[in-house]
This record gives C-alpha cells, structure tokens and sequence, in this order.
C-alpha cells in the first residue's frame, strides 16, 4: 500500500512539474548578448573580405562565399547592417568600416536599370546620413532617388520593376513597395512633393490590384499602356496564387511606412489586415518562422525563409507603435518570439559557421533553384535592424 501510494505521489508531482512547465514565463531575449555577438562575427567577415567590389551577399553550396558586385540588387546591406552597428556600439571602427562599403555602391546613384535603389543606396547612404549628418551623403541620396523616380509610369501609376516578365513589358512587384521610403525622404529632404505624390500612387495602384480579399499577395502585376492589370503572378513563389512568404513581408514593412509617412487610416488598415494573413496562418510553424511560401506543396517538408521572418518581426515593431494597447502588445509579443527562435539554433549561426553570416535557412528564389537554404545578407540586415527596435521599446 505504501509503495503504491509512493508511485502514486511520483506520478501526481510529475503531472505538477509539467503544468508548472507550461505556465512559466516566456523566454527571454538577451538583446545585447545578441547584438555583441553579431559584431564579433561581422569583424571576422571584415577580414575575409577586403576588396570592396566583392559584396558578402550569401555562401555557395560548398561553403565559400557568394560574394556580388555594386549593381546587385542587394548590394547595399552589407554596410547598411555596418551602419546598424555603429548606431549600437558608437565605435568609430564600425562607422569607418561603413562608410567604406557603403562608398563601394555610390556609382548605383546612376543607376536607372533597376527599381531596388531603396535597398542599394537608401539602406547604406540613409542610415549613414541618419546617424552623422554627413553631407558627402545628400547628393548621393537625392540622384539615386531621382534616377528611381525615372521608373515611375504616369499612366500606369507605379513604379516598374523590371524591363520585362515572360510575355509582358511592365511588370511590377510587391518587394517594390520597400523603395517608397527611400522617395518620401527625398520629399522631406529636398522639398521636391513629386516623390511624395508618385509614393502615394504607387501604394494606391499596388492596394488595389496585388491582394487578395485575404490580403495575401501576388509577387507579380504586369500592366498594359492603360494601367489595366493583365496578370497577376509569380516568379519567386511557388505557383500564381499561392503567398510567397517573403512577398508577405515586403508587404508588410512597405504599408507600415505608408501609414507613418501619410497618416492615411487606409494603409494602417492595409498593413494590420496582411499581419493578421501571416501571424494567423495555418502553415505558419509553431515558432513563427515560415516556410518560403505558405501554399508549397510538401509542408512541413519544405524550407523555411529565415528572411522573410526577420523583415516580417522588424516591421511588426514598428507597426505596433501606431496600433491600441493590447493590439501593440500581440504584435510585439509575436515578433519577439520570432527573433527569440531566429537566435537559436538551428538559425543562428556560432562563430566561424557559415561564413559568420548571422541567420541560416533563407530562401531565395527556389523555383529558380537559387540560393535555396543558405545565409542571405538581407536577412542579417532585418534580424540587427529588428533586435535594435525590440531594444529601443
């Protein structure tokens, strides 16, 4: 009877422990354990790269670096992630080493081939305008954001992203709606209202024909002449309908700006509705870190896309500063439990693995068959961009 009882008692603070286990407090972050270590592997990556015309940008498949040239999209986050941490440590070494990279893009200026100068030159030039008032960067800003205006379409209302896309000549795409910011400070900056007025439209024309009544989106419009949009489709995701989990994020982050830009209830109301798609997904993994699109065929077999994750909980806390009190606190809640499971394994990285790139398992283009489960510079950019809002609350 008593060994029974003692078995009994086993099993009862067993069943304890376990509910005591479930109601602990949440993990926590350590923000500047996060933060101090990042900087110790991006000055190992200092040193492996030294010519400033090869860009960290992703590794190859046998683990060497795949390194880009300046007129590659995302060729300037590399020292925009620099100028990031400089803003933390104050250390003239990081602003050095960022003004030098980001000089390594300036020529981009010019560059009116591609719609991405808001990830080419405002991520560098913007945020190290941002942090020294460094007037060798206003002419810089002000020509990259005039050579991105050139690709604005009056009749069509948008900003074209490509020469072409399989049988259509304007095409458009959601990771487009990033660039904005980079115009409305042009706006604020020169006093030029056309950029302002062109950022407006563009949102407005993309409101209205990339999403969904679920406001998930297309990756890809195409216009013709009228501004009628012909198709609605996709080249990164994985098929036309389906929500490209990094396009989500693209959307996301690029409406948050619209509202803190314009004040106009609609894109609050536009940016809330795409975070309620994505935080209540059913494909959504338990710890919120997506597959690279949310309709693939194989889940829970498929990659997830560590990218999409870092640009969706960086723009989830700026959203959160615009939004009620207990609405805030889900969504801070919901992005801190991203960047709690993005600086864990199996993401983070340790030192000397993968390249010292921050974050693993990002997607690039996977039907391309293009950096498909690999470190992305841009997903580094978002994670350190997003663990100094979390910090800054």
């Amino acid at each position: 009877m008593i060994m029974q009882m003692n078995r009994i008692s086993i099993v009862l603070l067993g069943i304890v422990a376990l509910i005591s286990s479930c109601n602990r407090e949440p993990q926590t972050l350590d923000v500047d354990k996060e933060l101090a270590k990042a900087m110790k592997q991006y000055e190992i990556m200092l040193t492996t790269h030294r010519d400033t015309t090869q860009i960290p940008h992703s590794l190859h498949q046998d683990g060497t670096y795949h390194d880009k040239p300046s007129e590659w999209w995302g060729s300037g986050f590399f020292a925009g992630t620099l100028w990031y941490m400089y803003e933390y440590s104050q250390d003239q070494k990081w602003k050095e080493a960022a003004h030098l990279w980001s000089m390594a893009v300036a020529k981009e200026q010019y560059n009116t081939t591609t719609h991405d100068l808001g990830f080419m030159v405002f991520c560098p030039f913007g945020n190290g305008f941002r942090l020294t008032n460094d007037s060798t960067y206003l002419p810089i800003l002000m020509q990259g954001a005039k050579s991105l205006s050139t690709r604005f379409d009056a009749n069509r209302g948008v900003i074209k992203s490509w020469d072409s896309f399989r049988d259509y000549d304007f095409p458009v795409i959601i990771d487009n709606m990033m660039n904005l910011d980079f115009l409305f400070w042009a706006t604020a900056h020169s006093g030029d209202s056309s950029y302002y007025k062109l950022s407006v439209e563009h949102a407005d024309v993309t409101m209205a024909n990339h999403f969904r009544p679920d406001y998930s989106s297309y990756h890809v419009v195409c216009y013709d002449e009228s501004g009628k949009a012909l198709a609605q489709v996709t080249h990164q995701g994985y098929s036309d309908n389906s929500a490209w989990a990094r396009g989500q994020a693209w959307a996301l982050y690029g409406y948050v700006v619209m509202f803190r830009e314009t004040g106009e209830e609609k894109y609050l109301k536009q940016a809330m509705s795409i975070a309620d798609f994505y935080l209540n997904h059913p494909n959504l993994p338990e710890d919120k870190i997506p597959y690279w699109d949310f309709d693939a065929p194989e889940i829970p077999n498929e990659e997830r896309d560590v990218s999409a994750a870092a640009i969706f909980s960086s723009g989830l806390l700026e959203l959160q500063g615009y939004v009620d009190k207990e609405t805030a606190d889900h969504y801070v809640a919901e992005a801190r439990e991203m960047l709690i499971n993005l600086s864990k394994k199996p993401y983070r990285t340790d030192f000397g693995e993968a390249g010292d790139f921050l974050l693993k398992h990002s997607v690039g283009h996977k039907p391309g068959g293009i950096e498909v489960d690999v470190p992305l510079i841009y997903a580094d950019y978002y994670y350190i961009e997003a663990l100094l809002r979390l910090r800054n609350l």
